[in-house]
């Protein structure tokens, strides 16, 4: 039958039955029917006319019902309650060492804030500040230790605004705790250290001072939820950590992702407890003087008790009462590693998305060079720059991160030193870039330290040269003229890729870069602002971009947990150093250095796919692969056609 015969008699069928499936009438006899008949259909299409445009047609037809039978139903209001009666009791039960384990590290370094402030009594000058204590002891000779609260009312205008600025806090320490456990668990360890320090040497300060049950009736109103939160984001922490560290089976990644769904859903539930602490430091704690001492111990008896109810006896009890689902684990369905085929034309979202994925797959490569070679090499540089300039280690900025690279990369050029060290440094964004496009070239191979220098042999003067342009923009223009230059940067973001993974001469591959560049300029553009802003969101539990100094009180307008290093390590330094500022800002400089290594592949990659989307729309390498294959089809399995 020919093709148009087939369809004049079947066509008022079809439209039958795409109205009778987009009506909200219920025909489900005369919809069943419709179906078997174009599932007969689709047969025969596939059989006479496996290459045109009936057969795609039906087979949407037939897929659109399938998809709507099988999709997965909404998830109702019971549903979540469901959620927290059994599910999220389980995962905490599950869970319960790491739960276990950080109480027990919070309340050991909470007992070593206790002991260090027995041993020196100043020693709470070095956790809390001086101003801080000094503001204490004020009122405690006023006879309102914890006045601190009601000035907290005060200065902040009311208590609505002082709930939702500490619910606030509250809420980024205890997912900052959460967060920062990715890194192998020593974020977490050291945010607990810092706050169960503080804790105890804040304790006993007033111990000290003969005042421990009245700064406990009064800081434990709001502390049982909010210090038991914050250890209990810890061990949500180690427990999202422990997947990247205890991999078992699965590849770090894919561990990393199914023990972060299970720390998420502990973070999850400690959010009304977090308000709930909120709620009473700002009313309750604020007003603790005028409340009589059993309502307070009924407070705070009644907090801890719900916290020991909801985390310890109730997941307990799910756990004896389904004990056949207790041990059951998460299965996660991993796809096989993909494939990347560079002779394609790419989407912006193709290109973002291969490039996130070849970096995660990809990274164990090109990042043994970079750690094992580029790092040490960046290690030598920065303390050639802290001895030069020595005075700007001693002192706090403004915006840090921003100081502290103007002179590690000599970018202030106030000497001749400034000057080859930034040179030094074009060098090794050269050995970064060649590390990256080197492992796109040998993909297929396996990791070899003489493959990646014979490429550099071969491409790392072109490299360096390619990039020349964008080196000056970044190098030559003062800092706050390099957000304007997004704009400009586009017009070389492909030269560095171009020249190292393009065929011919040198010159006929500058020339090619300049065109590619140009016709790429608007993904371009998109892609360095899409990946600025990732990286600011990735930054923020490290060392937020507007987390500049010099605000209020000489504070950081926004503390992060890198600032709270810093400080810690400038506190205790002082005991030992006339300059404990070095200590400090050295700690930072790691840190800087360490993310910009991590980060900067996210800006090489896309540079690479998008030279080959430009390299196959010019010379159409891919498709003239396909013509070859044309009409040849696969004795053992189906071609990509039979799933249009």
């Amino acid at each position: 039958m020919k093709e148009t015969t087939f369809i004049e008699q079947n066509k008022e069928k079809w439209s039958r039955f795409e109205r009778v499936y987009a009506s909200t009438v219920n025909e489900p006899e005369e919809l069943s029917d419709l179906y078997m008949d174009i599932t007969d259909d689709l047969s025969y299409a596939q059989t006479f006319y496996k290459r045109r445009t009936v057969r795609v047609y039906l087979n949407q037809l037939a897929q659109m019902v399938y998809t709507g039978v099988h999709k997965q139903k909404g998830e109702s209001l019971k549903k979540f309650f469901t959620v927290w009666q059994k599910s999220l009791p389980l995962e905490i039960y599950r869970s319960r060492k790491h739960l276990l384990f950080a109480l027990i590290a919070f309340l050991i370094y909470t007992a070593i804030g206790v002991i260090t402030t027995e041993i020196d009594n100043d020693f709470p000058r070095i956790v809390l500040g001086d101003g801080y204590v000094n503001m204490t002891i004020e009122n405690i000779q006023k006879g309102n230790p914890l006045g601190v609260y009601e000035m907290g009312a005060k200065t902040r205008g009311d208590q609505m605004a002082m709930f939702i600025q500490i619910t606030t806090n509250n809420m980024k320490v205890a997912f900052l705790t959460f967060f920062v456990g990715f890194f192998f668990t020593f974020g977490t360890h050291i945010l607990m250290f810092y706050n169960g320090v503080m804790l105890g040497s804040f304790q006993y300060f007033f111990y000290l001072k003969g005042l421990l049950i009245t700064s406990f009736l009064g800081i434990w109103i709001h502390g049982a939820f909010e210090i038991s939160a914050i250890v209990l984001a810890a061990g949500a922490g180690i427990t999202a950590g422990n997947g990247w560290l205890f991999p078992k089976s699965y590849t770090r990644i894919q561990s990393l992702q199914l023990s972060t769904k299970r720390g998420l859903k502990i973070m999850m539930s400690l959010v009304p407890f977090i308000i709930a602490a909120g709620f009473l430091e700002s009313y309750v704690t604020a007003n603790y003087q005028d409340l009589a001492d059993w309502s307070k111990w009924t407070l705070i008896l009644l907090s801890f008790g719900i916290i020991l109810f909801f985390y310890v006896i109730y997941p307990m009890y799910i756990a004896r009462k389904y004990p056949e689902e207790v041990d059951q684990q998460e299965v996660g369905f991993f796809p096989q590693h993909k494939k990347f085929a560079f002779d394609k034309i790419r989407s912006l979202g193709e290109v973002i998305s291969d490039s996130f994925q070849y970096y995660r797959t990809h990274f164990s490569k090109f990042g043994k060079v970079i750690f094992s070679f580029i790092l040490p090499l960046i290690a030598v540089l920065v303390v050639f720059q802290d001895i030069n300039h020595i005075e700007d280690l001693k002192k706090e900025h403004w915006y840090d991160w921003a100081s502290q690279f103007s002179y590690m990369i000599g970018y202030g050029y106030k000497n001749i030193q400034d000057c080859i060290i930034a040179f030094c440094w074009m060098i090794i964004f050269t050995l970064t870039f060649a590390s990256i496009f080197w492992s796109m070239r040998s993909m297929d191979e396996t990791f070899s330290w003489k493959s990646y220098f014979k490429f550099l042999r071969k491409r790392f003067f072109a490299i360096w040269l390619g990039n020349l342009f964008l080196y000056a923009i970044v190098f030559l223009l003062p800092w706050y003229l390099l957000l304007p230059a997004l704009f400009v940067i586009p017009f070389f973001f492909l030269h560095g890729a171009t020249v190292a993974l393009g065929d011919g001469s040198f010159g006929h591959r500058l020339k090619k870069a300049f065109s590619f560049s140009k016709n790429n300029y608007g993904n371009s553009l998109l892609t360095l602002l899409l990946i600025l802003v990732f990286i600011v969101l990735i930054s923020q539990p490290i060392a937020f971009v507007f987390s500049n100094h010099f605000g209020f009180n000489n504070e950081p307008l926004v503390r992060d947990l890198l600032d709270m290093v810093a400080d810690f390590t400038k506190r205790i330094a002082a005991n030992y150093s006339s300059n404990p500022l070095i200590f400090s800002n050295i700690i930072r400089q790691i840190v800087y250095i360490l993310f910009l290594l991590f980060v900067i592949p996210l800006v090489i990659i896309p540079t690479a796919f998008a030279f080959y989307s430009e390299l196959e729309k010019t010379e159409v390498l891919g498709l003239k692969k396909q013509f070859e294959k044309f009409g040849k089809r696969n004795r053992f399995q189906e071609t990509d056609v039979d799933f249009e």
